[in-house]
């Protein structure tokens, strides 16, 4: 069960992450100080004898770095800058609250994605597009803009379009490493277990080869136990009869006066 603490710093970082997704003023003050607040609530969070799992843990840092790095991206001078410091946030992986169907961090980045884009185009273009597409009066437009301009434009597409190969070029090798490793770890769980049939064969042939020699053991002390019994025997006679011997030497040959 998720602590006092836990539910609290959820709730603010639910509340930041709507407040990133809309629109808000160049005087708008509360989200950075609600982020700072998020901040102290983490590191009061990893502290906590009732702390979450790492994973969880590390999850909520992931979400409130890209809160800090979206806020330190619009203090940016330019739209480029913006944008390209927009590429290099990470998102949350998993929803914050259970009805969220996408994280708000992913919807918050692809929002701040797009923006910065227009804006970008808006500064190239010294027009105003609107969110519904390129209309025949912007392609008029566009046309009509000088050279150097067109150029800028079609530089600015080919960018977008570079960074848009880079990104799938990555999910193809990031693909591609996660088949490697999968192949990988198939194979070396192939390798474990045939090595544990091979030891387990081998354990039960060193079981075998125990009892046989226990029961050789066995064999050879009754043997030996045989034996001395003979033995012991075969000795008492050869006294007794020894005794017996000297007792009617000496009967039979008595001392010389």
């Amino acid at each position: 069960m998720a602590s006092r603490l836990e539910i609290n710093f959820i709730r603010l970082l639910s509340r930041c992450e709507s407040m990133a997704s809309e629109k808000r003023g160049e005087a708008e003050w509360r989200l950075e100080k609600y982020v700072a607040a998020l901040e102290d609530m983490l590191v009061a969070l990893r502290k906590s004898p009732s702390k979450p799992t790492q994973e969880v843990l590390t999850e909520y840092t992931r979400k409130v770095d890209f809160l800090k790095g979206l806020l330190e991206a619009e203090k940016l001078p330019s739209p480029t800058e913006k944008a390209l410091a927009n590429q290099f946030l990470a998102p949350g992986r998993t929803p914050t609250i259970a009805n969220e169907r996408m994280p708000a961090t992913k919807t918050v980045h692809i929002q701040s994605k797009a923006r910065y884009t227009g804006e970008m185009r808006d500064e190239l273009l010294g027009t105003r597009l609107s969110g519904k597409g390129t209309t025949d009066g912007d392609l008029r437009n566009r046309r009509c803009l000088p050279l150097d301009e067109r150029q800028s434009a079609a530089e600015l597409d080919a960018v977008l379009q570079h960074h848009h190969n880079l990104q799938e070029k990555l999910a193809e090798d990031m693909l591609n490493l996660a088949r490697n490793l999968k192949n990988n770890t198939l194979a070396a769980q192939n390798i474990i277990k045939q090595d544990n049939q091979t030891l387990s064969l081998s354990m039960r042939q060193a079981d075998l080869n125990f009892e046989k020699l226990k029961t050789e053991s066995e064999r050879l002390e009754q043997h030996s136990k045989k034996s001395v019994n003979w033995l012991l025997w075969l000795m008492l006679i050869l006294v007794s009869f020894t005794f017996i011997s000297m007792i009617l030497f000496i009967r039979i040959f008595p001392r010389l006066r």
